[in-house]
């Protein structure tokens, strides 16, 4: 008799499942904490991944982590698609569309030129303040996707994810003070905190925090700079492969559009043009952050502590003044509209 066994897709299930299962459990941690005591879940999630990196070394559970850092984390980027739809542009502006992206790019660039004063090169400078100017720790993953690895890549990664979610953090407490003292209204308030802190999760507690309008612009703006990450992605992933310095993965030569950016571009579009059901999008939005928070655990399993500590003060600093960059661009913009284009911001 021919041994029964399993389809191709399914064969790698037993291999995958142990690491994957260690992964998903510590992002159901990560989760609880955040509920019950506020913490952030991404650095909840990343820490305790960390504090059980001997699991990564050998063993069942090392497919499986992998397995997790890497594909489920493409594909919880991908997910990210479903959020975005061209009719948040429509109502905030021109102007303040243009101050936004502005910002994004600018911070990018000043990230990439400053970076050597602090004793890195281009992969940290670009892996840094891409995540400072789009999306905190799911911008830092995506861009950490494409960039070409070498042994630093985990702890870069791990680096960033943990000093963009403390800065997002903070953020979230002392700007919403900050703005107040300036004497922002609800709208001027939202376009700031949207363009400036880093992840989601604090721009929308940063905003609800001054009164619901100012929420939900802040959210609005957030994703208008989520929805950039594509296009940063794939003009980056251009840059390399002209280079010359794409990495092989598995042997093979990554393709000209990594499938998980080209996912996002057509959710993305079809969610636009209002082709998603109003279903799925509520349910893609809780399943792709399971996917990012396994994702993140996965990558603190694969993360040795002291190596990551190796990183140093000098990429603590370039963090902060990237973010300080960031916030003062937006405000100098904030400033010059209410004084010269006050209809643009909606007065």
């Amino acid at each position: 008799m021919t041994p029964l066994t399993m389809p191709r897709p399914f064969s790698s299930i037993p291999e995958l499942f142990p690491g994957f299962l260690v992964a998903a459990m510590i992002a159901i941690a990560g989760q609880f904490i955040a509920e019950h005591y506020g913490a952030p879940a991404m650095l909840m999630a990343l820490l305790f991944g960390i504090a059980l990196n001997f699991l990564s070394e050998e063993g069942r559970c090392k497919a499986g982590i992998n397995f997790s850092a890497r594909k489920v984390l493409r594909f919880g980027v991908a997910l990210l698609g479903l959020r975005i739809s061209f009719d948040m542009a429509v109502q905030l502006g021109p102007v303040v569309i243009a101050l936004v992206i502005s910002g994004l790019c600018l911070t990018i660039g000043f990230g990439l030129l400053i970076a050597r004063f602090f004793g890195h090169k281009h992969r940290f400078a670009f892996l840094s303040a891409g995540s400072v100017a789009i999306c905190g720790a799911s911008a830092a993953m995506a861009i950490s996707a494409i960039l070409p690895r070498d042994d630093r890549t985990e702890e870069r990664l791990v680096f960033t994810v943990v000093g963009v979610t403390l800065l997002s953090t903070v953020a979230m407490v002392l700007y919403p003070i900050l703005i107040s003292s300036l004497g922002f209204d609800d709208k001027a308030a939202g376009i700031f905190l949207g363009a400036t802190i880093h992840d989601v999760a604090q721009v929308v507690g940063a905003g609800f925090s001054i009164s619901e309008p100012a929420g939900e612009v802040a959210t609005f703006v957030k994703l208008i700079r989520v929805a950039m990450l594509a296009p940063v992605v794939l003009i980056a992933s251009l840059v390399i492969r002209s280079h010359g310095a794409i990495s092989p993965v598995d042997g093979k030569k990554p393709p000209f559009l990594p499938m998980f950016l080209l996912v996002f571009i057509v959710l993305a579009t079809l969610n636009s043009l209002h082709l998603v059901p109003q279903a799925v999008v509520d349910f893609s939005v809780p399943l792709s952050r399971w996917a990012l928070l396994t994702a993140i655990a996965g990558v603190g399993l694969k993360t040795s502590l002291g190596e990551t500590a190796k990183v140093g003060l000098p990429a603590i600093a370039l963090l902060v003044v990237e973010t300080a960059f960031l916030a003062g661009f937006i405000l100098l913009g904030l400033y010059l509209i209410e004084n010269g284009f006050v209809a643009a911001v909606g007065h």
